[in-house]
């Protein structure tokens, strides 16, 4: 049995090879449990009620620290300087070129080697009265990290309410024009185990970035309408899976989400049909990058000793669109001096309406 009494504790969660001590944080309140990390800001644990009220953690990860810290599938983690893909792994700004860390073929991903999901994040317990129990997480990333030009100070805020919504605040500024496009990438399975592929999805996009070779987008954005990656009315996830095409099959698309002009709104709804829960997203983000879980293989052995079978998961990376630093007719995703990077995804956990 839990106390959700509203209230947020740490404790220390183990060593690094450096020595490092990482801190786990524990966020209760009404609507269940939440546990993550300062290293990685890597959310661990989401403890939400079924549809008869017992509690069940909803995210992939792990029972101890060795595996987060030996690298995995960035089960939970904040990741940036820029998440998703840069092609080549090199990008230009004012006629200069930096180049990058190419970590996925010949290109960079979520961030390079060593993105913000390997750092050691400074984290501290915060007062919020409005919306429940909170962690402040800061990092300065510095001028060449991973050849990303600048000092960029980062902070983020995640807090969970008494309503179940755990809402992340992302905010940056940098002393040098940089790329910047920063996110979350746990894997949700509402049922507990198994696959997700009867899980049921809408998302609020009627366009997509079509993808080519190694998943940079060629610059279309195409309807969805008429083809397998249409969501917009509610589809079991694994429905149209094999038609999606690619090896393995499966989603790993940016999506176009609905205008919103900076503001939150909702744009995903998940149904999980035999606990009843469902997950809803809300974002300020022009995209999203829904993730079936293609590449899990069962080799990764998680919580309770599960082992991560293909579509074990799916991931909604609330993000700007990959490769953005190329593509000028998308969203920019640069930071100048002066400017202020912010993002805010909040996903909130309740029951389907009967």
């Amino acid at each position: 049995m839990f106390d959700l009494r509203p209230s947020v504790t740490h404790e220390p969660w183990g060593e690094l090879p450096s020595g490092e001590t990482v801190t786990r944080f524990t966020l209760t309140n009404a609507g269940g449990v939440v546990r993550l990390l300062d290293l990685g800001g890597t959310i661990t644990e989401v403890l939400v009620p079924d549809r008869d009220g017992a509690l069940g953690d909803v995210v992939l990860g792990f029972d101890s620290l060795a595996p987060y810290a030996a690298g995995h599938p960035f089960f939970g983690v904040l990741v940036g300087r820029v998440a998703n893909r840069i092609a080549g792994a090199s990008f230009e700004i004012d006629g200069r070129t930096y180049q990058l860390r190419a970590n996925d073929g010949p290109n960079t991903l979520h961030g390079g080697g060593r993105g913000f999901d390997k750092h050691l994040w400074a984290a501290e317990p915060v007062a919020d009265d409005t919306r429940g129990p909170a962690v402040r997480l800061r990092l300065v990333s510095p001028d060449g990290d991973e050849g990303f030009p600048g000092r960029l100070e980062v902070e983020v805020v995640y807090w969970w309410s008494a309503d179940g919504e755990l809402g992340i605040d992302y905010q940056a500024t940098t002393d040098q024009t940089t790329p910047v496009n920063l996110t979350n990438h746990s894997y949700f399975n509402l049922a507990g185990g198994g696959t997700i592929l009867d899980h049921r999805l809408k998302l609020a996009a009627e366009r997509y970035t079509v993808p080519g070779p190694g998943l940079i987008p060629t610059g279309e954005l195409a309807p969805v309408a008429g083809t397998p990656f249409d969501f917009t009315q509610p589809q079991p996830i694994g429905s149209r899976l094999a038609q999606t095409g690619g090896q393995p099959a499966g989603y790993d698309h940016n999506y176009v989400l609905l205008e919103g002009d900076g503001m939150v709104r909702t744009v995903v709804w998940v149904d999980e049909p035999t606990t009843g829960r469902r997950l809803e997203m809300a974002t300020t983000t022009p995209g999203v990058q829904f993730y079936s879980g293609n590449f899990l293989d069962g080799g990764t052995v998680g919580k309770g000793g599960q082992r991560y079978v293909q579509h074990a998961g799916f991931c909604l990376e609330a993000q700007h669109y990959p490769d953005s630093v190329h593509r000028p007719e998308f969203p920019s995703i640069l930071l100048a001096p002066g400017e202020l990077y912010r993002q805010t995804t909040i996903y909130r956990f309740g029951l389907t309406p009967e």
